[in-house]
This record gives C-alpha cells, structure tokens and sequence, in this order.
C-alpha cells in the first residue's frame, strides 16, 4: 500500500499525536448513550459490511460472530436472520436494551456468574447474546470462540494505551481460520483528540501481525460537516480483512 498519500490527500502517518495519552472513562462511554450523542451509530447498517460480507462469511454458513463495544450495531439483527449466532459486548445497558426494543425482539437477562455485575442479554430464539460489562473482562472460557468479526467500532475506541491489551484478547477469542474484517479511520490526529482514534496501519500489523495475514480492502471517503466541526480536513474508513492462521 502506499504510504505516502491517502485518497484524500492526506499523509499515511505512523504517529498518533497527543492521542496516546488520550483517555475515555467508562462514565463517559456511559453519559454519551444517556445524552444520545451516538453519532457513531449507523441506523442503516454499514454499507462497507454489505459490500464485503462474503469476505468475511468466506462461503460458511452458521458462524458464529462477534461484535466487540456493539452498541446497537442493527447489522446483529441482520446476521443472526441469515443463520449466524451473534455475541456481542457493550459497557452500557441502555444501549443493549436499545438494541432489541428497536427490533421488536424479546430477551431474557441473566447474571454471568464469572464477572461481577455483568449481565447477559439474550434473544429468545438463542441466536443473540449480549454482554454487559467491560471487554477486558471476558474470555474464551465464558464466551467460546468466533468464527468471525465485524469491528467497526472497537478497536478505534478503544484507548491508546490499552491497544496491545484489547489485541491480546481479540487473538484468544478467534478460531484457526477465523475472518476478522476491521474497519480504522485515517485522518490528521493532531487535530482532533478522538474518539475515534486514528489507527494507522502500522499499529495494526504490530498488533495482530504474528498471528494473521492483513489486507486492506477499501479506503472511503467518510468526511462529513460533523467531523469539518471536529477541525478536520479529511476523514476516511479504512477497512481491513485480517485472517487468521494461527
């Protein structure tokens, strides 16, 4: 890939800015939900998981996918009426509870005995099962493995700081095989604080490269007033599909 320019102009840089300092509390997570500033919410579903999906299905039926920091995601909806099991994982509960009374589904919830205060919010037809607790408190012994992920919006979310630790745990949540497809964003991190992060492709390949092979598949121009306010002059989704062989 070139580095030296982008589809907007702007520099492929390694370097994060004042951002690797930069960090989100769990009550701010929570107070964006409760003031509705989800601007990161797409009511219609992503158009670059429509576009790839077969990418990240790789012909396979009945996977089971996970969607890490999933919001309201609808795209859980969306994969769990073609056959797939969905799990997913979010801090707050208004936005689980969001999430099935915006499709009309019911649910049962239950505590989730190995972390304390975590629930499980589960689809009565068993197919969607949502986590309510910190991503670093789950596991592979309490949530099995995945076939598949769609990370939209996790890993840009994520802390600086805490990359290499949310990598770690992604790397212990994936089956031999498995079809990661990652979407980053690209713009100048010296002008906005974030979130989202900007995450260059370097830090990707540092993260997950000894375990998968790494491969961008599309930069989208994404630039909107919303992110002109931000004091940017480009804004771009980069989408990656990472696959893994170990």
């Amino acid at each position: 890939m070139d580095h030296s320019a982008d589809a907007s102009g702007g520099p492929e840089s390694t370097d994060i800015g004042s951002q690797k300092d930069r960090v989100m509390s769990e009550e701010e997570w929570l107070k964006k939900w409760e003031m509705g500033n989800i601007g990161f919410h797409k009511e219609h579903g992503h158009p670059l998981l429509q576009k790839y999906l077969d990418v990240l299905l790789n012909g396979r039926s009945g996977l089971r996918i996970f969607f890490p920091l999933c919001g309201k995601a609808v795209e859980m909806k969306w994969l769990a009426d073609m056959g797939h099991s969905v799990v997913g994982v979010e801090i707050s509960e208004q936005a689980l509870k969001e999430f099935f009374a915006e499709h009309g589904l019911s649910y049962s919830e239950e505590p989730v005995p190995e972390i304390s205060g975590a629930k499980k919010l589960q689809s009565t037809s068993g197919n969607i099962s949502l986590y309510c607790c910190s991503i670093y408190d789950l596991s592979s012994s309490i949530v099995g493995k995945f076939d598949g992920v769609w990370d939209r919006g996790a890993l840009v979310a994520v802390n600086p700081c805490d990359r290499q630790r949310y990598g770690s745990l992604m790397i212990t949540l994936l089956e031999k095989n498995s079809s990661y497809l990652l979407v980053t964003v690209s713009y100048d991190p010296n002008k906005h604080k974030g979130p989202p992060f900007y995450v260059p492709e370097s830090e990707i390949k540092s993260l997950f490269g000894n375990h998968c092979e790494i491969k961008c598949l599309q930069k989208l121009d994404d630039f909107s007033d919303r992110h002109r306010q931000w004091g940017l002059d480009y804004f771009l989704e980069v989408l990656y599909i990472l696959k893994f062989v170990a």
